[in-house]
């Protein structure tokens, strides 16, 4: 039984920080680029459209990733010297990734701050893949064997 829910919490955590650093890599690569070729009105509400439909996806992988990271840090052996400070560079990076997925998904009350959305997802992206570099790096610190 703990092999399966170990695959299962390891599988949800990699799935979510797929899915939610993926659908912001899409938006901003793909999506935001495109929808410049249409007039502001139509593109503002086409980002809400975007952001409302986004919304459920990027809140439940954000807790799919708090609920599997914690359940798989709390079990995980001691390590290495550098792993705590590596890993907690890593939490804080996440941390700044689930704050503005949350503020991309919510209802912007201005076109100001519509504007700002692409300059908030390149830090997304940027931070995503600093913390999958710094995910596999930590993979790599042995085991403290007592």
């Amino acid at each position: 039984m703990d092999l399966a829910l170990d695959v299962f919490t390891r599988w949800l955590h990699i799935a979510s920080a797929v899915a939610l650093v993926g659908g912001i890599v899409y938006a901003r690569l793909a999506a935001t680029p495109a929808m410049n070729v249409i007039p502001a009105d139509a593109r503002n509400r086409l980002a809400e459209a975007f952001g409302a439909r986004f919304r459920r996806l990027a809140i439940s992988a954000v807790v799919a990733l708090l609920v599997s990271g914690l359940y798989r840090f709390m079990l995980s052996p001691f390590r290495e010297r550098p792993y705590h400070m590596i890993f907690g560079i890593k939490v804080l990076l996440a941390l700044h990734v689930f704050a503005v997925a949350i503020l991309l998904v919510t209802p912007a009350s201005s076109p100001e701050k519509l504007a700002r959305r692409p300059r908030m997802m390149t830090g997304v992206i940027i931070s995503g893949l600093a913390i999958i570099a710094l995910s596999a790096y930590l993979r790599l610190i042995p085991v403290v064997i007592k």
